[in-house]
């Protein structure tokens, strides 16, 4: 999924290929995820597995260091899990009745708005 990311660029300019960081909840944290996101510079913010805490700690010295996990940008996964929630509360969303990406992306787009226009940001 990461190979397809496209962040615009607010002046001119080809749209960046590689966020900053990645968010992810604990399903994964993996060895090769997190050396996928470190060969392309990417920070990962992922909590860790108890058993791979406990793994890593029988290990002793040849279990090396843990990797780092930044509480405060963990925080911010927060708004994004309620907005995918909030979009999951319309059925068509939910269901993906839709079989062509365009009208599903319409179909998300819909939901959006409504939401928007039912829970206005203060």
């Amino acid at each position: 999924m990461l190979e397809r990311v496209r962040i615009r660029r607010r002046g001119l300019g080809r749209p960046r290929r590689r966020p900053a960081r990645v968010l992810a909840d604990k399903a994964y944290s993996s060895r090769a995820n997190r050396a996928y996101l470190r060969r392309r510079g990417i920070t990962a913010v992922i909590p860790i597995k108890r058993d791979q805490r406990v793994n890593r700690l029988r290990q002793g010295r040849r279990g090396g260091r843990p990797p780092a996990f930044d509480v405060e940008w963990y925080k911010e996964r927060n708004t994004a899990e309620r907005c995918v929630n909030k979009l999951k509360g319309h059925r068509a969303v939910a269901l993906r009745t839709d079989k062509r990406e365009r009208i599903y992306q319409g179909t998300v787009d819909v939901a959006s708005i409504r939401i928007w226009l039912r829970d206005p940001v203060p």
